[in-house]
């Protein structure tokens, strides 16, 4: 399968499993908002070394497949279940195909890469998530959440030369603390953030974003905005920490 068709499989199980938690809510309860994020994403760095000790290479993926842009999708689903508790969806797929060369020859996963001829790299992060956020703050324009995310992240790395494959891949559960708020400037205005996010032990991993949106009608809602991901892990099989920045537009509808 290739990264265009993963890509496109994930988005389409994603939009299935958005609309199919909205049918089964909405009819209970209108409290919901729909949103999609579409826009284009680089990459500011991507350093790898598998497996991290003496056997592996570390590298510089950014500089192998280049910084991008690649198109940007994310799917977001809120329920507020009442004034102050609510639950979230998020479908964050990531994904790239690029080839390039390499600097020097790199040992990656226990096979040997030259820098004679050009490398096929491919990068898949997967984020899915489902939270809790409790509101805590609604007053002078502002409304202010707290609250926490189970993360599931579907992760490969993987390059080709020739006949000489080779490919590190992981599906693990992460915690997050969640943040967010909303201001209201008036005239249907507004600027909003939401940080997931942990820090402590092998790695760490943070999702910011920072948008301002217009009203557009009872239920819409359209803005712009930018997110930054960072994070990785360095422990005794995987070294990778990487930072990508996304340019996006928003179109929000509430029920």
């Amino acid at each position: 399968m290739t990264t265009y068709q993963a890509i496109k499989r994930y988005c389409v199980t994603g939009i299935t499993l958005v609309f199919g938690f909205y049918i089964t809510i909405a009819k209970a309860d209108e409290r919901f908002m729909l949103e999609a994020e579409v826009g284009a994403s680089w990459q500011a760095k991507n350093d790898v070394q598998i497996p991290n000790d003496m056997t592996g290479d570390r590298f510089d993926l950014q500089e192998l497949a280049g910084a991008g842009p690649w198109s940007s999708l994310r799917l977001n689903a809120n329920w507020n279940i009442n004034e102050r508790h609510g639950i979230r969806l998020v479908l964050a797929p990531l994904a790239y195909e690029e080839t390039g060369n390499l600097d020097s020859d790199v040992r990656f996963a226990d096979a040997n890469f030259s820098a004679d001829a050009p490398v096929t790299a491919s990068y898949t992060f997967n984020s899915w998530r489902i939270g809790y956020r409790y509101r805590y703050y609604d007053e002078n324009g502002w409304r202010l959440w707290v609250g926490g995310t189970a993360k599931v992240r579907d992760a490969e790395i993987k390059l080709e030369q020739g006949a000489t494959r080779a490919n590190d891949d992981n599906v693990g559960f992460v915690p997050l603390l969640y943040l967010a708020g909303e201001y209201n400037f008036g005239q249907g205005w507004r600027f909003a953030f939401d940080f997931d996010g942990l820090a402590g032990g092998p790695g760490r991993a943070f999702d910011v974003s920072l948008k301002v949106t217009r009203d557009l009608g009872e239920h819409w809602r359209l803005g712009l905005g930018y997110r930054g991901l960072e994070g990785g892990a360095d422990t005794d099989d995987v070294y990778n920490f990487a930072w990508f920045n996304t340019g996006m537009a928003t179109f929000q509808y509430r029920f």
